[in-house]
């Protein structure tokens, strides 16, 4: 029995909800937490590349890579980040100009450079992808809230991103020192995608790299109330 306020289930979704925490449950179960292994590859020993081996990204490759980056977790599953997996020399040709010079030779080594957007018109497929509640209506009526929501939203899944590519075996280059504006009218004139942030993905060249910078620790940046 639903309570008050609370719409009553059909039988096909409270199918769908006691499976999902089966699946759960049972996940627990398997698995509890990563090994060293896993922990050193998603973050320990995982670095940022500049430089970039001679080796292809397949379009397989990127499908697997957004198949996992998919489940990141978005306010009301609203999934604001737009892909765009820039290959081709011709690609790499209409990029080049909006980015920083020092940006320009890690893009032209990398395989794939992602440029991570967000669609400011992200609520319009709320109906597809929240279907239980109405909330669409709240982000149409105040433009500033749904792109301070899509931005947000599409950072996550941009850090979900990177490491759905170092759980692949590859590795990644985030970016930001770039044109926003020249990127959105090369890419997106005409449409309501906005670029976030630009990240190489590969093989990256570890002959190149130097030692890991130093990190804060927990009491220096973290509170327990």
């Amino acid at each position: 029995m639903a309570q008050a306020g609370q719409t009553e289930l059909d039988p096909e979704t409270l199918a769908r909800q006691a499976a999902a925490q089966a699946a759960i449950r049972d996940l627990r179960t398997r698995v509890g937490q990563l090994d060293d292994n896993g922990l050193d590859l998603l973050f320990r020993c995982a670095r940022s590349y500049n430089s970039w081996q001679d080796r292809p990204v397949s379009d397989d490759q990127l499908r697997a890579l957004y198949d996992i980056m998919k489940f990141s977790p978005t306010s009301t599953n609203g999934n604001p980040a737009r892909l765009v997996f820039v290959k081709s020399s011709q690609a790499k040709d209409r990029l080049r100009p909006a980015l920083h010079a020092g940006n320009v030779p890690k893009m032209d080594a990398a395989p794939v450079t992602a440029i991570v957007a967000y669609d400011l018109a992200f609520f319009e497929a709320l109906p597809r992808l929240f279907p239980h509640r109405e909330v669409a209506g709240s982000y149409r009526a105040d433009a500033g809230k749904a792109g301070k929501t899509a931005f947000r939203n599409s950072s996550i899944q941009g850090a979900f991103l990177i490491l759905a590519a170092r759980a692949l075996g590859l590795d990644a280059g985030p970016m930001s020192g770039f044109d926003n504006k020249a990127v959105d009218e090369t890419f997106f004139a005409g449409t309501t995608l906005r670029t976030n942030f630009l990240c190489n993905l590969g093989y990256g060249d570890p002959s190149t790299l130097f030692g890991r910078l130093p990190r804060f620790d927990f009491d220096e940046v973290c509170t327990i109330l």
